[in-house]
């Protein structure tokens, strides 16, 4: 981040000094919270965990360069005393932005944030330095985290922006206020945690609440609830999506032979033709998003349309496609799972399978709980079920307990009563049923949410090893 002094950290956060022989010392390295990626004049954050007390590492951290910690208490060592170190990391990412001026865009949505985030901040590096959250750090500790990573060379600042309940965006928005402000989708995703797609709604116009009168609101025309937050907003409003009325709109969307999309994208400046390296019908919608934050800063069509058709994956286990020696194609998109992006990567799988016609191998899905449903767990799972079987999937491999056994009766009520689902219990369970049966040309997608680890699947059919377990079973 940019240069402070200690004693400016200090008043800016309202803590006190302890052990801190010399006030003027500057930080001048990254805010981290975890001691092992201390760097010399880094500041490091201690959070007492579920499991563990980051004031336990505070020596370790000072001893490997940390200028001081940012503490809820004396920890022996040079630091700033606080109340509270998560509002303090707070007000320290508000008080670095403010002085940098940096263009931020915020961005919001049920489905395919992280995706969006990438693709945006892979357009806007080629139009100037660019800070962008690292995998889903999108909550009250990872954006400032983020933020702070910035710069006085720093043009643009993406930040992913997570919720958990109704205030969650308006909080993180006030820590880095955005001038762009960029919501994705309202969907399923919480649905146990927010009760209704409506509540979700509401949570996420948060982010276009807070956006200055010259900043933008970039919303999806393709979503009523979306759509309708227009009204919620005194911003200038930019529409994307594939409805006639969009102001960046994607035409002729069509699916490439191995299962890539290909569109023509319109903005206000022209149209040019787009081609992904990313696999998914679902990459449109984020790829138009993602265009109309570039054409909001500047960007030509032909320059958003080159920097879409070479973009890739920047965050783990989202849709990572892999081929294996033997003609095994592995597809981990194992980090998180609702609803709308199970639905994406079983029709992803689907159209992957068709490319490789009928003398290709089989599709494989192996899927797992999709968390935090509430009341809608087992429609939802049923349904997934269910479409896995209506898209001609060859076989379905449902790992877990409850959530996955639904999974399984939503194929078989949909017909699948032979070999084309199986039901087992654990991560290694699926392992050792696909090493004894995948063949060359075949093709795996491993999806679930978080919790459920299976990107340890897709991992271990990667190896070079057929032998031992799924590490961390």
């Amino acid at each position: 981040m940019i240069t402070l002094s200690l004693a400016e950290i200090a008043e800016i956060v309202g803590g006190q000094s302890h052990d801190i022989p010399d006030p003027a010392v500057t930080v001048t390295g990254p805010v981290v919270i975890d001691s092992r990626e201390v760097a010399p004049g880094s500041l490091f954050a201690a959070f007492a965990g579920e499991h563990v007390d980051g004031h336990d590492y505070a020596r370790r951290a000072v001893e490997a360069g940390a200028s001081a910690v940012l503490a809820a208490r004396p920890v022996g060592v040079p630091a700033i005393v606080v109340d509270d170190v998560v509002g303090a990391l707070g007000a320290l990412a508000r008080a670095v932005v403010e002085r940098l001026g940096t263009t931020v865009v915020g961005l919001t949505g049920s489905a395919g944030k992280t995706s969006t985030k990438d693709l945006i901040a892979q357009l806007l590096q080629r139009k100037g330095p660019t800070v962008w959250t690292p995998g889903s750090l999108n909550n009250e500790i990872g954006l400032p985290v983020t933020a702070l990573t910035a710069t006085a060379e720093t043009e643009h600042l993406v930040l992913e922006m997570g919720a958990r309940g109704i205030g969650h965006i308006r909080y993180l928005a006030d820590l880095t206020p955005p001038r762009i402000g960029l919501v994705l989708n309202v969907g399923s995703a919480h649905l146990g945690e927010f009760g209704s797609r409506e509540a979700i709604a509401q949570a996420k116009g948060e982010l276009v609440e807070v956006l200055p009168e010259d900043g933008c609101a970039v919303l999806n025309a393709d979503d009523p609830l979306v759509r309708a937050m227009a009204s919620r907003t005194k911003a200038r409003v930019l529409l994307f999506g594939e409805a006639p009325e969009a102001d960046v709109r994607g035409e002729k969307v069509r699916m490439t032979a191995d299962g890539r999309p290909a569109f023509e994208l319109h903005t206000p400046t022209g149209c040019s033709d787009v081609t992904m390296r990313l696999y998914g019908e679902h990459h449109v919608s984020n790829a138009l998003a993602a265009a109309a934050v570039a054409h909001e800063l500047g960007m030509s069509v032909t320059e958003i349309a080159e920097a879409l058709s070479e973009a890739g994956t920047l965050s783990r286990w989202r849709m990572e496609v892999t081929e294996r020696p033997d003609g095994v194609t592995i597809v981990n998109d194992a980090y998180n799972a609702n609803p709308e992006s199970m639905r994406a990567a079983l029709r992803a799988l689907a159209a992957m399978g068709q490319a490789r016609g009928a003398d290709g191998g089989r599709t494989w899905a192996v899927l797992g709980q999709m968390a935090e449903l509430g009341d809608a767990s087992l429609a939802e799972h049923d349904a997934v079920g269910r479409l896995a079987v209506r898209l001609n999937v060859s076989k379905l491999v449902a790992v877990g307990g409850r959530e996955a056994s639904w999974l399984q009766l939503g194929a078989y009520n949909e017909g699948s009563w032979g070999e084309e689902s199986v039901h087992v219990s654990d991560a290694q369970a699926a392992v050792d049923l696909l090493r004894s049966e995948l063949r060359p040309g075949d093709v795996v997608l491993v999806k679930a949410s978080r919790s459920v680890g299976l990107e340890k699947v897709a991992q271990a059919l990667l190896e070079n090893s057929t032998e031992g377990e799924v590490a961390g079973r």
